[in-house]
């Protein structure tokens, strides 16, 4: 995935979504922050992005999502919209045997 530039527009962006770090962290990592925005930004701070990443971007974001950031809603609706269509599970965290 291309990396993102720390734009002022973007920058904005990821210090709403992602509010408690610093925007330039927030945006050095493209497939968190992507996990983030499809699930708490706007129509506008999409648009915004889809300036600088395109559709392979946000389906590669949806294959190496972290677990626990996107919810189920969010989830499905990416899923479909970037033509992973039937809808693969959502990222799940695995917990070792202790």
């Amino acid at each position: 995935m291309k990396p993102l530039p720390c734009s002022d527009d973007l920058k904005a962006i990821a210090a709403r979504i992602i509010w408690f770090e610093p925007p330039e962290r927030a945006l050095s990592d493209p497939v968190r922050f992507l996990a983030y925005l499809m699930t708490c930004g706007t129509i506008e701070d999409i648009a915004a992005v889809k300036h600088h990443l395109g559709p392979d971007d946000f389906r590669e974001a949806l294959e190496r999502a972290p677990p626990g950031i996107i919810d189920e809603r969010s989830w499905a609706y990416w899923n479909v919209m970037t033509g992973r269509d039937p809808v693969p599970p959502m990222p799940r965290r695995i917990i070792p045997d202790t």
